[in-house]
């Protein structure tokens, strides 16, 4: 992720700041100004603009119409962002994580065979056990207790999944049953997304605002001629600019046959992907933008975790995956934003793309690709920070970064890293090193492997 600048010392103040929103956000009292939050909301947003259109993809392979999961994406993405401002007052953008949707989609409906409705079902009563650990800041423990090498190599192993969704979802790796994976074929489809990969890279180096979003447009109109010059299939079709938002899928939750006993352990793994998705991915942008309290914690953790919370709740019946903490809006903090107004901005900007619709799914696979594989370089950022050198925080680290992306599950990731960890220091007689929310991270963890076999 882009370096942080150093919080700046206050500046003079203005009418606006010494008014409502300066008593309120605590602009001045940041280092900030009123411009540097509108310009680092945008800026977040445009980072993080890609979900609009690759959430509703990922959802259509449950099931779910394209147009209805953008609506439940875009209406997620406003709620939880502006609460997040609101109320947490920190400048993050809430949105439907990467990993859950993944999980929703090829874990309960694909593999394990949900209709979609029970397993949206399952993302609420989790939601609601979700609910119920931020209200007892279970979170904080649990935070306090994951050493800074385990934190990085969660960040690390995230931004890994992700790439690997992207040259997936791109057609750059494809199955091979004598390795596994292998490159796809040089098609003018792939060489597009190599050319528009390449594209953001050089947007992204030159430090241009939205260079993501960028990347997304010009990979775009370089395939529209495709499958009309060149290629095969026809990728890019128009259908119109605007439409009404489509809210066929909004209270189709079945919540009742969800709390089919059969259906408990999914209820559990949502609970425990949703929880420490959430976590990680707080602990990486806390990590990696410096947005800390005085004591070195994520700073407003607990109400931070109450919106995370109302976000998994409300996801399902609008009728998508929980939505979280999105890492993109270190972006956003890099570029001095240091309060909540960072959250409403990107909230409000969401709501037009309920009536774009039909522009957004010209969007192909091949173009939100790019945008996937520069977000796992962003979180790489903090690989260079765990400590190598001593091998019972590197070993657990590791397994979370190379775990992740070769079982294509954020939470397999994570639970062998906690248990390799408190393993490691079990066998080693450093049991002072393990603290009490550890030990029941790992037994919980122990448990949903056994779950999900």
């Amino acid at each position: 992720m882009a370096q942080t600048p150093h919080r700046r010392a206050a500046t003079s103040s203005t009418p606006q700041q010494d008014g409502a929103l300066e008593r309120y956000f605590g602009i001045r009292r940041y280092g900030s100004t009123l411009r540097t939050e509108l310009l680092a909301g945008l800026a977040t947003f445009l980072a993080a603009m890609y979900i609009i259109v690759v959430n509703p993809s990922i959802l259509s392979d449950a099931g779910i119409p394209f147009s209805a999961g953008l609506s439940a994406t875009v209406l997620i993405s406003f709620l939880s962002s502006l609460a997040m401002g609101l109320y947490a007052r920190n400048p993050i953008l809430v949105a439907p994580g990467m990993g859950m949707n993944a999980l929703f989609a090829y874990t309960l409906v694909q593999g394990a065979g949900l209709p979609w409705q029970v397993a949206l079902g399952c993302v609420f009563w989790s939601g609601v056990l979700f609910a119920l650990l931020a209200f007892f800041n279970v979170r904080k423990a649990i935070v306090e207790a994951i050493p800074d090498s385990l934190r990085y190599g969660i960040t690390c192993g995230i931004g890994l999944f992700i790439t690997f969704i992207g040259f997936k979802n791109a057609g750059f790796v494809v199955d091979d049953p004598a390795t596994l994976i292998s490159l796809g074929a040089l098609d003018p489809a792939l060489i597009t997304f190599i050319a528009g990969m390449l594209l953001t890279a050089v947007l992204v180096t030159l430090r241009v605002n939205g260079a993501l979003v960028l990347g997304i447009v010009i990979t775009t109109l370089v395939a529209i001629p495709m499958g009309r010059l060149w290629g095969t299939d026809v990728i890019v079709a128009w259908s119109g600019l605007a439409a009404w938002p489509d809210f066929s899928v909004m209270w189709q939750v079945d919540l009742w046959g969800a709390l089919k006993v059969a259906y408990w352990p999914f209820i559990f793994v949502m609970l425990f992907t949703n929880f420490f998705d959430a976590l990680s991915c707080f602990l990486a942008l806390s990590e990696a933008a410096d947005l800390k309290d005085d004591n070195g914690q994520p700073r407003n953790l607990k109400r931070s975790m109450t919106v995370d919370a109302f976000a998994s709740m409300i996801a399902a019946p609008l009728g998508t995956s929980a939505a979280q903490t999105f890492i993109e809006s270190g972006v956003g903090v890099a570029q001095g934003g240091r309060t909540g107004i960072v959250g409403v901005v990107c909230g409000l900007l969401f709501l037009p793309f309920l009536f774009l619709s039909p522009l957004l799914s010209l969007v192909p696979a091949i173009a939100t690709a790019p945008a996937l594989v520069m977000v796992g370089v962003f979180m790489l950022a903090p690989v260079g920070r765990i400590e190598w050198q001593k091998m019972d925080q590197a070993f657990p680290a590791f397994l979370a970064i190379i775990v992740m992306p070769l079982t294509y599950s954020i939470t397999l990731g994570i639970a062998f890293a906690f248990l390799s960890f408190v393993a490691i220091k079990l066998c080693t007689g450093r049991l002072a090193e393990i603290k009490p929310a550890m030990w029941v991270t790992a037994v919980l963890c122990a448990i949903m492997l056994v779950t999900m076999q």
